[in-house]
């Protein structure tokens, strides 16, 4: 290693607050025209992403529509990494995650102009083994036990530390994920990194739900953002976590091949949702809720291992989530050559892991049409910090 780069991990193993403090405190800065770029000064640029502060009672990235491009990385810590290291890595971290969000590159960046405003957002959590080693008091984090239907990697499982990095494009991602790793190297090693995409507009460019990779309207349930269901549904409301949520990843395979062999009519029983607009198939437009007492002619309108209706509140308890979801792709060599993977990458965030995520997977895994066509590959459970305020950094409340 360069004397610089000894340098440079010396700074981040012992950085301190004052130090931290004085990055957040630079303000946003200003766009500039590129006047080297071949357009005249004249020109009206397109308009750009708009920064998402990242400052707040909870971490922006969580209600914040589903961005264009992300990536969940998770890293496992090193064995000397004590409760006091643990804070000096939250404190870069934190120098990160508001230098990225302005648009700003962070310090010592060795690509400094890729460091551009994608109303990019940094979400950060911890794994169990974080939350025991320090000595945190977390019991909504609880582990989504084994399902019937799961055929778990362990490489795409676990971790100590995620973050869930998502933006307007994939190489402001790519580098701002690039970036935390790197300086995490003091702290933690990778785990695993996954990354994925959504197309969050219709064909207007105007702002839609989104759809996975079976063309499904996928979202249309999640709680409205800001609403009373959604504070319900997904914050922690009391002591050091309160703001705080947790999150549950999992990478779901889905088979694509003999899902397209069946009929439009067989794809809309099995999830119970008409697929051109997301609507239940009991009526109404894509926020319609769903009857699950309907019937038509006699049967039950929504099969009763319907998707929609085997993940329905009325079938849970109550239970609900707000999911967000990125489409993946990968090629994965074969002995004679290799073969297309496609699917999703789930993440769930909800106030309590137990209570409201395992109640309805368990739900599913019991009887869901979509089983024969998805299969979960990765799982792992994180504690999400509350928000960071200005002149803070994140995980304050929880390790002071």
């Amino acid at each position: 290693m360069s004397p610089r780069g000894i340098e440079r991990r010396r700074l981040l193993g012992h950085v301190g607050s004052a130090v931290v403090g004085a990055a957040v405190a630079v303000p946003t800065t200003a766009l500039l025209l590129d006047t080297e770029s071949g357009h005249s000064p004249s020109s009206s640029p397109t308009p750009g992403p708009i920064p998402i502060s990242p400052y707040g009672a909870h971490q922006p990235g969580i209600t914040a529509p589903p961005p264009a491009a992300t990536a969940i990385v998770a890293l496992d810590l090193l064995d000397e990494v004590d409760r006091a290291a643990a804070v000096r890595l939250l404190k870069v971290w934190t120098t990160d995650v508001v230098a990225m969000a302005e648009g700003r590159p962070v310090p010592g960046d060795p690509a400094r102009d890729l460091a551009q405003s994608a109303s990019l957002t940094v979400t950060v959590g911890l794994g169990h083994r974080a939350v025991r080693r320090w000595g945190l008091d977390v019991p909504e984090l609880a582990r989504v036990p084994a399902m019937r239907h799961d055929r778990l990697e362990p490489r795409w499982c676990g971790g100590d530390l995620v973050a869930v990095v998502g933006g307007a494009d994939a190489t402001s991602v790519a580098h701002a994920a690039r970036t935390l790793v790197r300086d995490a190297r003091p702290f933690a090693r990778l785990r695993w990194q996954q990354e994925g995409s959504w197309r969050g507009t219709d064909g207007s460019g105007h702002r839609a739900t989104g759809r996975n990779l079976f063309g499904q309207v996928d979202g249309s349930a999640n709680p409205p953002a800001g609403s009373e269901l959604f504070e319900r549904t997904v914050w922690i409301p009391r002591g050091p976590w309160a703001g705080g949520t947790t999150l549950v990843v999992r990478r779901i395979r889905m088979t694509l091949d003999t899902w397209e062999e069946l009929t439009r009519e067989e794809m809309e029983a099995s999830i119970g949702r008409d697929l051109a607009s997301g609507a239940p198939l009991t009526g109404g437009d894509e926020l319609s809720d769903i009857d699950p007492e309907a019937r038509t002619e006699g049967r039950w309108t929504i099969a009763r291992d319907a998707h929609a209706l085997r993940s329905h509140p009325s079938r849970n308890g109550g239970a609900r989530i707000h999911r967000i979801g990125a489409n993946w792709t990968e090629t994965v060599p074969t002995a004679t050559g290799s073969r297309v993977e496609s699917g999703l990458l789930f993440s769930s965030y909800q106030a309590d892991v137990d209570r409201q995520f395992t109640r309805i997977q368990q739900s599913l895994d019991e009887s869901d049409a979509l089983n024969e066509w998805t299969t979960a590959i990765g799982s792992a459970e994180f504690a999400i910090l509350p928000g960071l305020r200005e002149g803070g950094w994140l995980g304050e409340t929880v390790l002071t």
